[in-house]
């Protein structure tokens, strides 16, 4: 259970709202740290929050064997801050030319613990993706066979299905004929968006689980055209209606086991995302934890956090839960308009806006 200290502050229900809260350590089931100066620069904000995190594998080159993924780990723990004892999860980018091989080389290697299926040209450096699943078929089987985890972008990328059902059409169309052609395959959706996700997974029990961002979350796609076209807040899958929005609410904060916490922070610079065709991505990790924190406050379930965020991201992947803990205290504070990198500048969420919880210390 998590546990909370309380002050005088008082829910509308009459009960005390929690204003410290302490955390087992969690996890980001889904993050973007890209290569370079970018991973140097935007790794200790997760790093600070997390103790570990499944990397998408979507660099350019993509990361294809367990070769460049044990390459990309070495990058990873070079650039991490002295003393940090983050782990990164290392995955594999699914391409129709993957051999079995590689999945056999991934399950002994120890570090890569799933593999991503991209639809081709889907979202950034998809464009290597797979346009017809049934191809990449012998791969899926030793996956059931070995219990290595197919991470699903759930979009469909046909031209003649709206952006804002594409995911609803993935389901129908890819997601329930692989389900049931692999039954013992262990599927992740990542990054749900719509109510129909949510009663999808929840309809699947134990073998198939869901990341939800924090970004959609707290966003509807009114957020994208607030004051004129906000490219800062456009992400793929695309926020959606708030009907969804408050779907994906109450599967965050209900305490079920398929959906926990996965991120998608995705570090743009600001020439990339303020352009004529700006790049799809939300850079939330300078305050990931925190801002789940205000989503679960304000829907009355700060109890459900811990579970959300530390438990049942390990339970659905085996791995066991993290011995240590963070704080967090309800002490605002502001957002920084950006971050410089290498002369140009990368804008966060909330940027220059407050953020109504702290990291702190645990005191224990």
């Amino acid at each position: 259970m998590t546990s909370a200290s309380h002050s005088a502050s008082h829910s509308a229900g009459g009960t005390q709202a929690p204003t410290r809260l302490r955390l087992i350590r969690p996890d980001d089931w889904h993050l973007h740290l890209r290569d370079g100066v970018l991973l140097q620069a935007v790794l200790p904000a997760t790093a600070a929050r997390f103790a570990r995190a499944i990397v998408m594998p979507n660099l350019q080159p993509p990361v294809t064997t367990v070769a460049m993924a044990a390459a990309y780990r070495e990058r990873i723990l070079a650039a991490l801050p002295p003393a940090s004892t983050f782990q990164p999860l290392m995955t594999l980018y699914l391409t129709e030319a993957t051999p079995v091989t590689e999945i056999q080389a991934a399950v002994q290697s120890g570090f890569v613990h799933g593999v991503k299926f991209y639809p081709a040209g889907a979202t950034t450096n998809s464009e290597n993706g797979v346009r017809d699943l049934r191809r990449v078929y012998p791969v899926l089987a030793a996956m059931e066979k070995h219990g290595l985890p197919l991470l699903l972008h759930g979009e469909v990328t046909d031209p003649e299905v709206d952006i804002f059902d594409r995911e609803a059409v993935f389901i129908e169309s890819v997601l329930r004929p692989l389900l049931a052609d692999f039954p013992g395959l262990k599927v992740v959706l990542e990054h749900i968006t719509t109510a129909e996700a949510v009663d999808f997974v929840r309809a699947h029990g134990e073998r198939l689980g869901a990341t939800i961002t924090v970004h959609h979350l707290l966003h509807n796609r009114n957020a994208l055209f607030r004051g004129g076209i906000r490219p800062h807040h456009y992400c793929l899958p695309v926020l959606k209606r708030e009907r969804h929005r408050q779907a994906l609410v109450a599967a965050a904060t209900s305490g079920a086991p398929e959906f926990f916490l996965g991120t998608d922070s995705a570090p743009h610079l600001r020439g990339q995302k303020e352009s004529a065709c700006g790049c799809a991505g939300i850079y939330s990790a300078p305050a990931a934890i925190e801002l789940y924190a205000e989503v679960f406050a304000a829907a009355g379930a700060l109890e459900q956090l811990e579970a959300f965020a530390s438990r049942n991201g390990p339970r659905f992947y085996g791995l066991p839960e993290n011995s240590d803990h963070i704080a967090l205290e309800l002490r605002p504070w502001t957002m920084p308009e950006f971050l410089s990198i290498g002369g140009d500048e990368l804008v966060p969420l909330r940027a220059g806006e407050s953020v109504a919880w702290s990291l702190v210390p645990d005191e224990g």
